[in-house]
């Protein structure tokens, strides 16, 4: 089919659509702000539960042929205009396309860990991301030398930037507790003297074998698991990250010495979203990411014909899930594509 589908974002959500929709006989153009594709998981380490080597899923994404696939690189999209039964596409250098049919795969930003000012990250030296500890992982010896000593005790802070009324984020992020879980596992592995403590509000492990991966963590690498938001952080003179939480269960206020600190940052809508929202005239949701027309029955289509979501730009997802959503959207936009034809 002479038809043409431009997919915004070559993560992992638009490289998999691009190559169902390729496979079908469809022309696909990639639109991606970025120097590369791929998304998120380039900078990953591991994955869970299995603690797969994630540069080998993002190879076997990444890989895969693509026959009639162009890919605009560094181009940010900001509006998609539908125009006569086509849409105008325009990015922020001027760049203009158009398309029959728009995929919308834009992902996710992680929350700014900064607004938490109480937990000191942008201040301390020692107050870290749990993405920015995946790329320590990637390094050998990377957590040692960014403390500048083998550690001793080392936190990890779950629900920052999600399930906060405070910042105006109630909803969960679904893939936090069991990263900051996976995560404890690596440093305890790396360090085997370092006592490990997570910090959580409640421990959200639905998933499959995340359940496992938690008891392992307990029984086998002797993680601590204290119920609790954490009130404050603040650096003493060595550079050690002293913070202060109220151990719910207990029913008592604990301050605690760290020599790192991690903030397992949640999900949020990508910048580009409002923009997209605009121009088009898709409607977006309470936690402001791109909302369906029918969550239910329908939740890779919005409500203008011709232009569809998958992956996280519609909310936060696994790995596992965003694929399984780009193969579902790929799926639809060749259904709405089919029936144009034949009218």
């Amino acid at each position: 089919m002479n038809k043409q589908v431009a997919i915004i974002g070559a993560g992992i959500a638009g490289l998999e659509a691009a190559s169902i929709l390729d496979s079908m006989g469809f022309k696909v153009t990639l639109v991606e702000k970025a120097e590369h594709t791929g998304g998120h998981i380039q900078n990953w380490h591991q994955l869970f539960p299995d603690r797969r080597n994630a540069t080998e899923v993002a190879q076997g994404i990444i890989s895969k042929p693509l026959a009639n696939v162009s890919t605009e690189f560094n181009r940010e999209v900001t509006s998609i205009q539908p125009f006569a039964e086509k849409f105008i596409i325009s990015a922020k250098d001027g760049w203009v396309f158009n398309a029959d049919a728009v995929l919308i795969t834009t992902g996710f930003e992680l929350f700014d860990a900064k607004r938490k000012e109480e937990y000191g990250y942008g201040i301390y030296d020692h107050v870290i991301t749990s993405a920015e500890l995946e790329t320590l992982f990637k390094k050998e010896n990377g957590v040692t030398l960014r403390i500048g000593r083998t550690p001793s005790r080392i936190g990890l802070v779950h629900c920052v930037g999600s399930r906060d009324e405070k910042i105006g984020n109630i909803f969960c992020s679904k893939v936090c507790c069991v990263t900051a879980v996976k995560q404890a596992i690596e440093l305890k592995e790396l360090y085997p003297e370092c006592e490990i403590y997570c910090l959580y509000m409640d421990l959200r492990m639905s998933g499959r074998h995340y359940e496992e991966l938690y008891k392992q963590a307990q029984e086998e690498y002797s993680i601590q698991f204290i119920r609790g938001r954490l009130s404050e952080a603040a650096e003493d003179k060595s550079g050690k990250i002293i913070v202060k939480v109220e151990d719910t269960l207990l029913g008592r206020p604990l301050k605690m010495t760290m020599d790192m600190l991690v903030l397992m940052t949640g999900m949020v809508a990508s910048a580009q979203t409002a923009s997209i929202c605009s121009s088009a005239g898709i409607q977006k949701d309470s936690d402001g990411f791109f909302k369906a027309s029918d969550p239910h029955l329908y939740g890779n289509i919005t409500g203008i014909p011709g232009i569809f979501l998958a992956g996280t730009c519609s909310g936060p997802k696994t790995i596992s899930d965003t694929l399984s959503d780009a193969r579902s959207a790929a799926l639809a936009v060749q259904s709405y594509l089919s029936a144009e034809a034949n009218n």
